[in-house]
């Protein structure tokens, strides 16, 4: 069973993270970090910064998850952009450690073959930050994807573009393919850290953490994972059947045991 946390804002899930991140590399200053992009991971990369002030991380690794197939990687919601923006500037990352799969159409081919490549070489990440998307996507493994895929390109269903499109000018400017990690990329990271919050995630949250594991609900491979914490806000938590029994736990897990 994946260990269920439940805080009462983002702000905390944030700080919570933070602190298992910052723990990390003051351990390991090359730790390998899986890297997610979209708001919901925005409280753990604030809440970095101060505790990483005056740390050295020239030579910490990232992951990105995902790129969009064919955007210009200036275009400011090129994830390699976004990542730039809300990652690698802010917390004073070294660009070049820092990595996105290639999403440019001359080179599509072989590019999740080649970004495989690049993880294994790391080490493998360490730690994997993920969101969950309304029909219960995981970077962007929609429903049906398998979980042992590796890193592939993808068709976005309509309601993933249409989520996405308040990033964009419109819907017709989301792209239709992306390239991700996949659901077994996603497994072989050493701990996963899935992030939620508000109302409109409740029902993927329980469908992942309680539901049956199902390619039809793709964050359920989580429950596959032998470390895998879900930090989620009250809201977020509202369908989970044993809500009370996460909190017990929580309230009760010793402190040597870290997130």
């Amino acid at each position: 069973m994946a260990e269920v946390i439940i805080v009462p804002d983002a702000a905390a899930a944030g700080a919570l993270v933070a602190d298992e991140i910052a723990s990390l590399i003051a351990a390991d200053p090359e730790v390998v970090l899986g890297l997610a992009t979209g708001s919901t991971p925005l409280p753990v990369y604030e809440a970095l910064r101060p505790r990483l002030e005056g740390v050295d991380v020239s030579r910490v690794r990232g992951f990105a998850l995902d790129e969009y197939v064919g955007i210009d990687p200036q275009h400011p919601e090129s994830y390699r952009n976004v990542i730039r923006r809300e990652v690698v500037e802010p917390l004073g990352l070294t660009p070049e450690r820092i990595h996105t799969p290639n999403g440019a159409l001359e080179t599509i081919e072989h590019a999740g073959d080649d970004y495989e490549r690049a993880i294994a070489a790391a080490g493998g990440v360490e730690l994997q930050i993920l969101g969950i998307g309304t029909d219960g996507h995981i970077g962007f493994n929609e429903p049906g994807s398998s979980f042992a895929s590796s890193t592939r390109v993808k068709t976005l269903t309509e309601q993933t573009k249409r989520d996405n499109a308040r990033f964009f000018d419109s819907i017709d400017q989301v792209p239709t393919h992306c390239i991700t990690q996949g659901l077994g990329t996603i497994l072989h990271a050493r701990h996963l850290v899935l992030l939620a919050f508000g109302e409109g995630k409740a029902q993927a949250v329980a469908g992942a953490v309680e539901g049956p594991v199902t390619a039809s609900v793709p964050g359920s491979a989580i429950q596959l994972h032998p470390r895998v914490s879900v930090v989620v806000d009250e809201a977020a938590a509202s369908r989970l059947r044993f809500a009370d029994y996460y909190r017990y736990t929580w309230e009760n897990k010793p402190a040597w045991q870290g997130l």
